[in-house]
């Protein structure tokens, strides 16, 4: 993948393989690259509409792949701020730049802590290596 780090720690990761990197009340969410990878071309996304309220690890989405149908969950609580586009309109940027251009949504945090609970790029690619 042309991302650099598989799994960058300038953000942190939620157990069912989304990611969040936040700057003070704001995060972006995308998939990771484990992910991207392990579902194969994905050919089609649905996120949460810009205005809409997720709740951490709650669903908010689906990521269609030519192998199977996979539900996204929100790796934090907040309002939705914006969608990527260019990734609802091109499903293979999320394969081919999980960690760039691939971005997901982006979230007005409800709180703080929202990330606290979340792993860091180290743990989170300990806790792939035992799927």
């Amino acid at each position: 993948m042309g991302d650099g780090a598989i799994h960058p720690d300038d953000r942190k990761y939620f157990k069912e393989h989304e990611w969040v990197r936040s700057d003070g009340a704001n995060g972006r969410v995308g998939l990771s690259a484990y992910a991207a990878e392990a579902l194969g071309d994905i050919v089609f996304i649905e996120l949460p509409d810009v205005g809409s309220a997720v709740t951490a690890t709650e669903a908010c989405g689906e990521i269609e792949s030519v192998k199977s149908v996979s539900t996204l969950h929100s790796p934090v609580s907040g309002t939705v701020t914006a969608v990527n586009q260019s990734a609802v309109d091109s499903p293979e940027l999320i394969n081919s730049s999980p960690n760039d251009e691939g971005w997901l949504f982006e979230v007005e945090m409800s709180g703080a802590n929202e990330t606290d609970g979340l792993m860091s790029a180290y743990d989170y690619s300990a806790y792939v290596d035992t799927l």
